[in-house]
């Protein structure tokens, strides 16, 4: 990181900008005066020169977490373990409006699953679903009972506390 730090410091300074470059041990500094856990999102708020009276008062309660998911695969034929075509996959890749990776939100009035549930959905050509949600999985939900909230990009969101205790 210091010889990264040392040639970044070199190209931007070309550019006729301000620049200035610290070390780790500063962002350690800094982060031991706030109090604040060793974390990597803590970490980039403690980054850099911070005056001597100054500490940091608040920090993010939770941060966005990011995941790539994928866009599924363009294969249309599952091979056996010798390599051969054993199944076709289907042509398209939404069915009834609906592609794997969609976030929805399902209204179930009765049955195993009863109640409302917001996940990922994967699509099946018969119309029933699944939605994988933060508790598990809802098999078999009729594609008539999902409402879309966000189409799927390749990426999954989500946010997860920040740690906030003294460490």
């Amino acid at each position: 990181m210091n010889a990264t730090r040392r040639l970044l410091h070199v190209a931007l300074t070309g550019l006729d900008r301000p620049v200035r470059a610290w070390s780790g041990g500063r962002t350690k500094y800094n982060r031991i005066r706030s109090g604040l856990p060793k974390t990597h999102t803590l970490d980039a708020l403690c980054v850099g020169e911070l005056a001597e009276s100054t500490s940091l008062v608040s920090h993010p309660n939770a941060v966005l977490v990011v995941i790539a998911t994928g866009r599924g695969v363009y294969a249309r034929t599952t091979p056996d373990k010798f390599g051969f075509p054993r199944l076709r996959r289907p042509r398209q890749k939404q069915h009834h409006g609906y592609a794997t990776g969609d976030l929805v939100a399902a209204s179930l009035p009765s049955g195993k699953y009863r109640g409302h549930h917001m996940g990922r959905v994967a699509v099946r050509a018969t119309g029933r679903f699944n939605i994988r949600t933060a508790s598990g999985l809802v098999q078999g939900v009729h594609h008539r009972r999902l409402r879309m909230l966000k189409r799927a990009d390749g990426y999954g969101y989500g946010t997860r506390p920040e740690d906030s205790s003294t460490g």
